[in-house]
């Protein structure tokens, strides 16, 4: 599979791979063959992710230019992107890249990504500073509505369904009440339950 990683915590995933998993990570700054971070000392500053910070390079590694890397993007050659994200709603609204009043850079590649992956998987923290991020309805600007498929925070693994968020993993460090309480929408249950 071919995993497009988002700028902040979703570039960490590289790291956490299992040994022998048929994984390409692509970077929408033109990179594919993204390996874990380097050891302090072997950083090579010219090969970055998209969040500018030092990776490594796999066997299958190449660059590009932008034009490419859209391309590959939006011709539906990505299986699967991971992003971080403001706000999520149990529609699957994606709300990520401004807060109204706050100065931003622009969109970047996240509108692209989402229409043109297979699966939308969020990696973000539960909440923020307390407040709620998996939301009713997001209240934010969308980046895309009724996109996203996976939610995946410390506290647990949400899947996003047309009955609603379905908490399918669990941090064993949170009971489900903590995981509720920390969430505004409704979750269901599996019957399935797993740890994380």
């Amino acid at each position: 599979d071919v995993v497009n990683l988002g700028i902040g915590l979703p570039t960490l995933v590289v790291n956490y791979i299992e040994e022998g998993k048929d994984i390409t990570f692509q970077s929408e700054n033109g990179f594919v063959g993204i390996g874990p971070a380097p050891s302090e000392g072997e950083e090579d500053p010219y090969i970055v992710n998209a969040g500018g910070k030092p990776v490594t390079i796999d066997k299958s590694g190449a660059f590009f230019d932008s034009a490419t890397s859209f391309a590959i993007i939006r011709g539906g050659h990505v299986d699967a992107t991971v992003l971080g994200a403001l706000q999520v709603d149990k529609h699957g609204n994606l709300a990520n890249w401004m807060i109204p009043g706050k100065m931003v850079p622009g969109m970047g590649g996240a509108m692209d990504l989402v229409v043109g992956a297979k699966k939308v998987i969020v990696a973000m923290e539960h909440t923020n500073k307390g407040r709620f991020k998996i939301l009713n309805e997001c209240n934010l600007p969308l980046t895309a509505k009724g996109q996203v498929n996976l939610i995946i925070t410390e506290m647990g693994v949400i899947e996003v369904t047309s009955n609603g968020l379905v908490l399918i993993e669990i941090n064993k460090d949170f009971t489900v009440e903590q995981v509720q309480d920390a969430t505004e929408a409704k979750l269901i249950i599996s019957e399935e339950l797993k740890l994380m």
